[in-house]
């Protein structure tokens, strides 16, 4: 176990269950939300963008 945070890309497909974008419609607001939440400078607001050491483990760039 190499100890780093593994989960599964939301645009990946499988049999079950879908992609989460399938069962959202194109016209519906958290489509915005998304797109605004994803252009926020997280850093130039304030908030640390490096995790500390003591922190929670690193997720795998294989799954982003």
């Amino acid at each position: 176990m190499s100890g780093l945070i593994q989960g599964d890309d939301r645009n990946q497909t499988t049999l079950f269950p879908g992609r989460l974008d399938d069962f959202i419609a194109e016209d519906n607001v958290v489509r915005v939300i998304d797109v605004f939440v994803n252009d926020l400078d997280l850093s130039g607001l304030g908030f640390k963008t490096q995790s500390e050491k003591t922190g929670r483990p690193a997720t795998t760039p294989r799954y982003c």
